[in-house]
């Protein structure tokens, strides 16, 4: 279906609500980029709440596009359950400004997407129409289920094809509204305060406590200092910088039938140093055990798939130094998260692997020798 890769101004804004959801709006939204296209009617398949909304549609088309191939089932993701998490905060806008600009025009491991599009308003609506997975012969990832070293390594050539698109190549200079991470006045910069409700909430289950450090529990705020300084470490560091996807965790990819992994949840996609990605993958998908034994070389791996891409890497020791900082950020985002938010098991099996990891590689105290 002949598209050109161009969108037609939108006049309406997008829908804040299910309600608003029709085969008529449908029809004129697509047809802003597929003007042969015609939506005559849509079943809804699911509808699926949390932050957002992932609402899968089995789609009656005209003959044109079916012609052109455009998918019978789709997957529609916005702001439509009402979620605090999500009204105002910008993270449906950057997710659709992430599939509009560098999944549909760079080769990044994401679902398809046929449309993406934003409000600039106080409500930060943010769509994005995407390929229906759950129809595909994909397989879903927890945490619960660990992956071990060789699945790692193959699904580190992912990660380095996500972070080669913008290698210090010019490209991220295109997109002045891509956050830097743990940029000044960032959610990433703020994010320890912000979950610090939570976190000393979730500090007091004793299944928490089995796992935590000791010296966090008696002194949490040893943390937040350690991830102020992790902050402004990682903002004096010199480019380049890259499109890192910035939550990797298992819950947030897939794997395809080929083997292939790919990634969801493009909500907090930054310009940032690759360590981060690194480090949050790593760690929170292998139990402690399989990365104790395996993360040096998995890194040394990564390292070389980046530099057969092309890109001028550091040293595996500068790289070392880098990546064993962050435990810091892993051990906050996941101790700073209710069990409730992901499926049963997945938050304190993060939070295990943090609390390990961040004793492994002593990086309170490396964070603390860097930071004089």
């Amino acid at each position: 279906m002949n598209n050109n890769g161009h969108y037609q101004p939108r006049s309406e804004k997008l829908p804040t609500s299910l309600e608003q959801v029709t085969p008529a709006w449908l029809n004129r939204t697509l047809r802003l980029r597929y003007p042969d296209l015609e939506v005559r009617d849509f079943e809804i398949v699911e509808v699926n709440n949390t932050h957002t909304t992932k609402l899968r549609l089995a789609l009656d088309l005209n003959q044109a596009a079916l012609d052109a191939g455009f998918p019978k089932n789709v997957c529609l993701k916005a702001n439509w359950s009402g979620s605090s998490l999500s009204s105002g905060s910008g993270i449906c806008e950057l997710e659709a400004r992430f599939y509009r600009y560098f999944r549909e025009q760079l080769t990044v491991p994401a679902p398809l997407s046929y449309y993406a599009d934003w409000d600039e308003d106080e409500f930060n609506q943010g769509l994005v129409v995407m390929e229906d997975l759950a129809l595909s012969s994909v397989t879903f990832c927890t945490a619960i289920d660990p992956i071990d070293a060789t699945e790692m390594a193959r699904s580190l050539e992912g990660i380095a094809d996500l972070h080669v698109s913008c290698w210090g190549n010019g490209i991220l200079d295109q997109h002045t509204w891509l956050k830097t991470s743990m940029g000044v006045n960032s959610s990433d910069a703020k994010m320890y305060r912000s979950l610090e409700e939570h976190m000393l909430y979730n500090n007091r289950l004793a299944s928490r406590r089995a796992v935590l450090p000791g010296w966090f529990l008696e002194d949490p705020e040893r943390l937040s200092d350690a991830y102020d300084q992790l902050v402004a470490y990682e903002r004096s560091q010199p480019s380049p910088r890259t499109l890192i996807h910035g939550d990797a965790h298992l819950g947030n990819s897939y794997v395809t039938s080929s083997g292939d992994r790919r990634w969801l949840d493009w909500q907090i996609v930054r310009r940032g140093t690759p360590w981060r990605d690194l480090n949050y993958f790593m760690t929170s998908s292998m139990t402690v055990a399989e990365r104790r034994s395996n993360e040096a070389a998995l890194l040394k791996h990564y390292l070389m798939l980046m530099a057969a891409r092309g890109c001028e890497m550091p040293g595996f020791d500068q790289a070392w130094e880098q990546y064993c900082l962050w435990p810091i950020h892993g051990l906050a985002s996941f101790n700073g998260s209710r069990d409730e938010w992901q499926l049963p098991g997945s938050i304190l099996a993060g939070v295990e692997r943090f609390s390990a990891a961040i004793e492994d590689h002593e990086s309170v105290a490396r964070m603390a020798r860097l930071a004089l």
